[in-house]
């Protein structure tokens, strides 16, 4: 696939944002597409995770952070374990994500972002996800409160949802960890990620 490059699209320092932010060095991908070629949701994406990952190399930055791959990521991680390189993909998609989200610039359509939240809510309050509260979180945000209530009694009956919160989990280490990384600041440049890259 060709890719044209418009000077008034790339975005510079990006590139070198979500590198510091992943611990990626991206000039090491060769452009193989065996991440593509495992992604479960590449066939759906208009921008495929070898294309993503291209694209953040010729640092076209803001074509990127709306690029719909972002969120239909299920954060599976195939495209890292098939890369022959050992680049960590999917660290990579979750820079572009946080970058996407504090320049503004997440999907409109769908609420993606807001589930997201809903569900990281729940688990920072209760230590591990709780469905009603997640769902009472969403439904809010989102403004449909009463989308898919026939749907409820169903669930309920089937013990698919609970009532009530989950029990057993360390709420206050899972709490910790939450406040942690609230103020955790990017690591400086240099620093390698797991993979040592």
């Amino acid at each position: 696939m060709a890719i044209t490059i418009a000077k008034a699209k790339s975005a510079r320092g990006l590139l070198k944002q979500v590198q510091e932010l992943s611990g990626v060095d991206v000039s090491k991908c060769y452009q193989c597409k065996k991440c593509t070629s495992g992604c479960p949701v590449s066939s759906l994406a208009k921008c495929p995770p070898s294309e993503m990952m291209r694209r953040l190399h010729l640092d076209m930055g803001e074509e990127l952070l709306h690029s719909d791959i972002l969120w239909m990521c299920v954060s599976c991680e195939t495209c890292s374990a098939r890369c022959p390189m050992g680049i960590d993909v999917a660290a990579v998609m979750d820079a572009l994500r946080k970058l996407a989200v504090q320049r503004g610039a997440a999907r409109p359509e769908g609420n993606v972002p807001l589930f997201n939240r809903a569900f990281l809510k729940t688990v920072e309050v209760f230590g591990r996800t709780y469905d009603m509260a997640m769902i009472a979180g969403y439904k809010l945000g989102s403004g449909k409160l009463l989308a898919d209530t026939e749907k409820f009694p169903i669930m309920l009956k089937k013990r698919k949802i609970a009532l009530l919160p989950p029990h057993g989990a360390d709420r206050r280490t899972v709490r910790r960890i939450f406040k942690k990384t609230k103020h955790v600041a990017p690591p400086p440049s240099g620093v390698k990620n797991k993979a040592g890259q």
